[in-house]
């Protein structure tokens, strides 16, 4: 009679962790969306912050961080890619490809005949590519769904 209560217990403990389990687990391509998602969020992040900039000696320095950590979740979006559905996998790689060498077009213009006299022109058209890059940004991630 003693075993039936154990074998109860056991039986409970089982469906319980089992169960557990299966409700925790996020699948590889739900991960990867969630990846996607928070470099998203940290590359919009850093899009304001190169926006917000004005001129100043921590300039240069400010904005080459953003670009790293932009560079650092673009990364990490096509690390991502790789586990997400195949058409939404196209579609963001296909995006991270046109953002990436539009980040280096930016850094190239914008460092490109820079010099004291024109600092105030160079900031005008950096903000004016990064504005055309977030835009581009958006509309290339905009598949993957982030809520």
């Amino acid at each position: 009679m003693r075993s039936t209560p154990i074998k109860a217990l056991a039986i409970f403990v089982l469906l319980f962790s089992a169960t557990a389990l299966v409700a925790c687990g996020e699948s590889a391509e739900e991960k990867a969306k969630k990846e996607v998602c928070d470099a998203r969020t940290e590359i919009n992040t850093q899009i304001a912050k190169l926006q917000s900039l004005t001129l100043s000696t921590n300039t240069p320095n400010e904005a080459k961080a953003s670009f790293e950590a932009i560079g650092n979740s673009l990364k990490k979006i096509k690390n991502a890619a790789s586990k997400l559905a195949p058409s939404r996998r196209e579609q963001v790689e296909a995006g991270v490809k046109k953002l990436e060498s539009e980040a280096s077009k930016i850094v190239s213009e914008v460092s490109s005949n820079l010099s004291v006299a024109n600092l105030e022109a160079a900031l005008t058209k950096f903000k004016s590519a990064l504005s055309t890059f977030g835009a581009n940004f958006k509309q290339a991630l905009a598949p993957v769904g982030c809520s």
